[in-house]
């Protein structure tokens, strides 16, 4: 399993847009499905709140997809 690194502008980023941005979800349903099954995992840890702010140096894994959130080199 390879680590993906997406880039954010922001502070942070929820979970529920982190997945669609990152592929992972296909709509806001979708991620919002992930979330409530609980299988969404922010740093090793289950995490079923869909608004959690994710922050740079976060790792989001669902299934087999590992991505870490990098700041904006900007």
């Amino acid at each position: 399993m390879g680590r993906e690194k997406i880039e954010i502008t922001t502070p942070f980023i929820k979970l529920d847009q982190l997945l669609k941005f990152c592929g992972i979800a296909e709509t806001g349903g979708h991620a919002k499905e992930i979330v409530a099954e609980g299988a969404a995992y922010v740093n090793g840890e289950v995490c079923t709140q869909r608004g959690k702010k994710i922050y740079p140096g976060d790792v989001l894994r669902v299934d087999e997809i590992e991505v870490e959130v990098m700041a904006s080199e900007d």
